[in-house]
């Protein structure tokens, strides 16, 4: 039998808030500091201006020379950084400088498989009570426009790519708001209908049920986004003025063609700081993905130290490196800068606030939020001392679009990074095939960028 051990209650009383005041009342500094931020940001007060001069944004090994890309309204980072990972390779085989696969395609066929993938989680907790903690974190966080790593690989080898002008952006594609809230309208309504159709037995019934919603889920897409193309006749003319007619291709097919990585080939590095979870353990989450069949979201733990110098390794090999992070916390965003000392809020207000990165993680404080690509690193003495990053937030801040993160910032906030698995270890290479560790659905490692 539990014992429940009965914590006394602690009511704020009249004299403890007059004391406050009065201590409040009585500090010049506090008066001044209240006087200014009345009228000026806090962002503007706290941050360290000597810092975050000081901190150069040039690399000693860049690899960019392109153009950023633009999410706008939308969530779609993690398909934006996959993809320009893969344009890459793909600038070099059609010899131009500039080119976009289409997000908007990639967006099209995840959010259809995604609608699929939540209906077959629905029907897998069906036994479950709607207030069950699965079944409520379900239909709390469907149809948003996040993913991993791993979901952008399912969209791709199940449904290729295609350059940005056979299928280009819409309103909806780029403010995603008003199709995403009618969408998760319709698979709530679709969840409710299928988990009676369950209770009552009638199999049939469920199957019809299940393919309408995925035709009402597919006409809505194509109303907003567009109708993608299963082929396109594909022509362009390279940076040196050669014409290019290259006939009718499948998506398929131009993936294939033009990229230059193995997709099968790369894995997710994440630094998972929980104690309970090994360094050198493979880490997987209860119904994260969006493609019915395919393999799981899978990530192998290692300790940051690794994956900074495997991203630095692979950049100094001319590849691009797809990472996720927690992108707000010390980010000057007109300047495009980040470092983990960049604010003292704890020196404004007077209250400790720092914690450290496993602490964050275990009280909901810190989890991936945005995915981007590192086109570059500094590097002295063989260390990394800051990276040039690619955002896909347009061309107006930082140096047009690109970032400069300080290497401490890195060590604090940076989660994931994908590298191609030839760089592990033998014994990470062999770690990969091991029963990874399942997380519950709402675990931070599942958190969408």
């Amino acid at each position: 039998m539990t014992t429940i051990t009965q914590v006394p209650t602690v009511p704020l009383t009249a004299e403890q808030l007059a004391g406050m005041n009065s201590a409040f009342a009585a500090d010049p500094v506090l008066k001044r500091t209240q006087n200014a931020i009345a009228r000026v940001s806090v962002d503007e007060l706290a941050i360290d201006h000597q810092l975050a001069t000081a901190l150069s944004t040039t690399v000693s090994n860049r690899i960019d020379d392109w153009k950023v890309t633009n999410q706008k309204k939308s969530g779609r980072c993690w398909l934006f950084a996959a993809l320009n990972l893969l344009r890459a390779g793909a600038k070099e085989v059609l010899d131009v400088k500039e080119f976009e696969f289409s997000q908007n395609y990639a967006m099209y066929f995840d959010k259809l498989e995604r609608a699929n993938y939540f209906l077959q989680s629905i029907l897998d907790t069906a036994e479950r009570p709607e207030d069950d903690r699965l079944v409520s974190y379900l239909l709390q966080t469907l149809m948003g426009d996040g993913g991993q790593w791993d979901m952008a690989v399912n969209v791709f080898r199940k449904y290729g790519a295609v350059p940005k002008a056979a299928m280009p952006e819409t309103e909806s594609s780029s403010n995603t708001g008003r199709m995403n809230a009618v969408l998760c309208s319709l698979l709530r309504r679709g969840a409710h209908e299928l988990r009676a159709l369950r209770s009552a037995g009638d199999t049939a019934a469920e199957g019809q049920a299940r393919e309408r919603i995925i035709a009402e889920v597919h006409r809505i897409l194509t109303l907003h986004l567009g109708t993608p193309p299963s082929s396109f006749e594909w022509e362009y003319t390279d940076d040196k003025k050669a014409f290019h007619r290259e006939g009718v291709l499948t998506p398929q097919e131009f993936l294939a063609k033009y990229t230059t990585i193995t997709l099968d080939d790369y894995v997710c590095l994440v630094d998972d700081p929980r104690a309970e979870h090994p360094k050198g353990s493979t880490l997987t989450v209860e119904h994260l993905g969006n493609v019915v069949g395919a393999a799981p979201v899978l990530y192998l733990n290692v300790d940051i130290a690794l994956a900074k110098r495997l991203a630095k390794e692979a950049i100094l090999d001319g590849q691009p490196v797809w990472f996720g992070c927690d992108v707000g916390p010390q980010m000057v965003r007109k300047d495009g800068i980040w470092d983990a000392r960049l604010y003292d809020y704890a020196g404004l207000y007077g209250a400790e606030l720092a914690m450290d990165k496993e602490t964050r993680v275990r009280f909901g404080e810190s989890a991936m939020t945005h995915a981007m690509l590192l086109t570059g690193v500094d590097v002295l003495d063989g260390e990394a001392r800051r990276w040039r990053v690619e955002n896909s937030w347009g061309d107006e801040n930082g140096d047009q679009g690109f970032y400069t993160m300080a290497d401490n910032w890195f060590d604090e906030y940076v989660f994931e990074v994908v590298v191609d698995k030839s760089r592990l270890s033998a014994e990470l290479q062999e770690a990969l095939q091991a029963n990874p560790i399942v997380l519950p659905a709402w675990d931070p490692t599942g958190a969408l960028a």
